[in-house]
C-alpha cells in the first residue's frame, strides 16, 4: 500500500511541474513584447505580485521555519529568478510616452518587495521560536501574496469588460493558474497545510473565473482584431503610395498661365 508521504511527495513533484509550467506561461507574451519593443498596455502587476509571493514561499519553506518543505523551496526558488528575468524585460521595453515613470516604479516596487521580506525574515528569526510560530507567522503573511497573485490578473478584468476583448489578458497564464492551484491545495490534504490550503483553493476559483471571462469575450476580441487589420492594412497602402496630388492648385496653375 502506498503511503500518504509517498503521495504527498509525488503530487509535491506534479505541482512543481505545473507550477514551473505556471511560471513559464507569459513567454509567449514577452516574446510579442520583445518583438514588438514595447510592453503596450501589458500590466507589470501579476509579475511583481508573483515575485514577492516565490521570497515568501522560499523563507516559508526553510528548515528553521517550516521543515520538510523542500519542494517548496524549489520551485518558488525556481519563481523569483523567472519572475526578475520578466520584470528586467519589462524595464526594458517600457517605452512610449511616460516610459521613465514605468521604469522607476517597476524597479522600486521590485526593492521595496526584497526589503520587506527581509525584514520579515529577521523578524521572524528574532522574535519567534520554534518552527511552529515561524510557520504560522510567514504562513498567514504568504497566504494574503499568494492570494494576491492569483488575483492580480484581475486588475485587467475592467477593461476586459469594458472593451469586450481579452487581448490583453494572456490565456497560459490563467490556464496555469488554475492547474497549479488545484495541484498545491491537493498537495495540502495530508497532512493538512492550512497556509498551503487556503489561498490555493482560493486562488483556483480566481482562476476559474478568469478562464470562464476569457470563454465569454474570445469570439468579439477576435471580432475586433479582424476589423482592425483591413485599416491597418489601408493606412500602409496610403503611406507607400502617398498622398493624392491636389487636383484645384494644379488647376488653378493652368488657368494662370493660360
Amino acid at each position: 500500500m502506498v503511503s500518504a508521504a509517498a503521495v504527498r511527495f509525488a503530487v509535491g513533484v506534479l505541482g512543481n511541474i505545473i507550477s514551473l509550467f505556471l511560471f513559464l506561461s507569459p513567454v509567449p507574451t514577452f516574446v510579442s513584447i520583445c518583438k514588438k519593443g514595447s510592453v503596450e498596455q501589458y500590466s507589470p502587476v501579476p509579475y511583481l505580485a508573483t515575485f514577492i509571493n516565490c521570497m515568501l514561499w522560499v523563507l516559508y519553506g526553510l528548515p528553521f521555519v517550516h521543515p520538510n518543505s523542500v519542494l517548496v523551496v524549489t520551485i518558488n526558488g525556481a519563481g523569483c529568478f523567472i519572475e526578475l528575468v520578466y520584470l528586467l524585460l519589462f524595464v526594458i521595453y517600457s517605452g512610449g510616452g511616460g516610459g521613465n515613470k514605468k521604469r522607476l516604479k517597476v524597479i522600486s516596487i521590485s526593492i521595496l518587495e526584497i526589503v520587506i521580506v527581509a525584514v520579515i525574515a529577521a523578524m521572524v528569526l528574532c522574535l519567534a521560536h520554534g518552527t511552529q510560530s515561524r510557520s504560522r507567522i510567514v504562513g498567514l503573511i504568504a497566504i494574503a501574496c499568494n492570494i494576491m497573485m492569483y488575483a492580480a490578473p484581475l486588475s485587467v478584468v475592467k477593461m476586459v469588460i469594458t472593451t469586450r476583448s481579452v487581448e490583453y489578458m494572456p490565456f497560459f497564464l490563467s490556464l496555469a493558474s488554475f492547474a497549479n492551484g488545484v495541484a498545491w491545495t491537493v498537495y495540502a490534504l495530508r497532512p493538512f497545510d492550512p497556509y498551503i490550503f487556503a489561498p490555493n483553493g482560493l486562488g483556483s476559483l480566481f482562476s476559474l473565473a478568469q478562464l470562464l471571462l476569457y470563454a465569454t469575450y474570445y469570439k468579439s476580441t477576435k471580432e475586433q482584431i479582424a476589423a482592425r487589420k483591413p485599416k491597418s492594412e489601408m493606412a500602409l497602402a496610403q503611406d507607400i503610395v502617398g498622398p493624392e496630388p491636389n487636383k484645384v492648385s494644379h488647376v488653378s496653375h493652368i488657368n494662370q498661365e493660360a
